[in-house]
């Protein structure tokens, strides 16, 4: 496939994305509209438990504790940053990172539009900015405790420009971005393969630009594993216990996709 042909199917992809969200979600509310600051202390703690007991948040932190063991993390990060055997070179790791972690933000953005928060358009802007204001808290949150990790850790890059490895910035926010737009996935009418091939390019985005920051020699392997697990962590959190969707969705829009056409069926209620 040609890269005006892959071009020509991300824009009939966003397209359809984006004509889904006029109508409601099955429950007949909009995405968003119920969107709170006080979901109760029962939502809280549940979103919690869930969010920590998911495997993209202990798997990570397992692998990053794992990785202690003897000098593993230093001799992956060492052998990674001197070959370079998926992107190359370390400047190109370094400029693959930010280009995977700005589109797993882009998928975030254009899943929030996509997803159905009303027929008219000032409930739709009002349910839009409830829920993107969670996802800013979210973001917010995030930024937060990465930083305040990065100055009690005080741990040297491998690269020995500073003292702000631990954990993975450019990971926790990847991840965070990724974690969102899977979660606004399950809010937009499509097929279950299509959906799911569309969580694991999220996940690749996610992924690639971790571990891109240890093939640019900017950080350990244990620095972006922790920082994946606080990004999935704090948006599972934030988006179960204060969106407000009660975790249905529905299923109307497929996508079929080949060399020479894509196909796409969708259903839609304005």
């Amino acid at each position: 496939m040609n890269q005006q042909k892959l071009l020509m199917h991300a824009a009939m992809v966003g397209i359809a994305l984006l004509l889904c969200s006029c109508g409601t979600l099955p429950n007949g509310r909009g995405w968003g509209q119920d969107a709170t600051i006080k979901p109760g202390w029962k939502a809280v703690r549940e979103s919690a438990v869930r969010a920590a007991r998911s495997p993209y948040t202990w798997a990570p932190l397992a692998g990053a504790l794992l990785l202690q063991i003897d000098d593993w993390d230093e001799n992956i990060s060492t052998w990674a940053a001197d070959k370079t055997p998926v992107f190359g070179s370390r400047k190109s790791a370094r400029n693959a990172s930010d280009t995977l972690r700005n589109l797993s933000v882009a998928a975030l953005i254009v899943t929030t539009l996509a997803t159905p928060s009303g027929d008219s358009s000032n409930d739709w802007l009002a349910a839009k900015s409830k829920g993107l204001t969670v996802a800013a808290a979210a973001n917010l949150l995030n930024g937060g405790a990465t930083v305040a990790l990065k100055n009690w850790s005080d741990r040297t890059r491998p690269d020995g420009s500073d003292r702000n490895s631990f954990p993975s910035g450019h990971s926790s926010f990847a991840t965070l971005s990724a974690t969102l737009a899977a979660r606004n996935l399950q809010s937009i009418e499509m097929g279950a393969n299509y959906q799911r091939a569309m969580r694991i390019g999220f996940g690749v985005f996610a992924g690639g630009a971790a571990w891109a920051r240890v093939e640019a020699n900017v950080h350990f392997p244990s620095d972006v594993l922790v920082g994946a697990a606080i990004g999935h962590f704090i948006a599972a959190f934030i988006n179960d216990a204060f969106l407000g969707l009660d975790g249905s969705g529905a299923k109307a829009l497929d996508l079929s996709l080949a060399p020479e056409f894509v196909g796409i069926q969708f259903q839609l209620g304005f």
